[in-house]
């Protein structure tokens, strides 16, 4: 299970799931010096960082690198709350308070991924006999 990445981390990861292509330094640094002040040599190292972390791979262009993001942002995601949910002493609890935080349209979002899962031959089931 990856750690949490951190605030600069998760910025940089940010561009580099949005545009979904490998991009360099100089891309990642121009987009978030719009909402802060950095300096190329700390996007290069978080890049750097996030390469030995596994999170990006790169692919030397010239004397500089394009990197490219190994998993999506929803497998990050995924991967977190795997982690969050399994270090539970009572892993049911823990979902059922889960879901109360849960807007309705996360709900939704949430039974329609259980249908995706389910498939068409192994609908979710209707313990309670109740239907929709």
């Amino acid at each position: 299970m990856p750690r949490p990445l951190g605030e600069l981390e998760d910025a940089v990861m940010t561009r580099v799931w949005k545009w979904n292509r490998p991009v360099t330094v100089r891309e990642v640094l121009e987009d978030l010096q719009q909402e802060r002040s950095i300096a190329y040599t700390t996007v290069m190292t978080v890049l750097d960082n996030l390469h030995q972390k596994g999170w990006v791979r790169r692919e030397a262009e010239g004397r500089a690198y394009r990197y490219e993001a190994v998993s999506t942002r929803a497998a990050y995601a995924a991967a977190l709350m795997n982690e969050a949910w399994s270090r539970s002493d009572n892993p049911a609890a823990a979902l059922v308070a889960f879901f109360g935080m849960m807007s309705p349209e996360q709900r939704e979002a949430l039974s329609d991924a259980v249908r995706m899962v389910a498939g068409p031959d192994n609908p979710p089931s209707d313990e309670g006999g109740q239907g929709r």
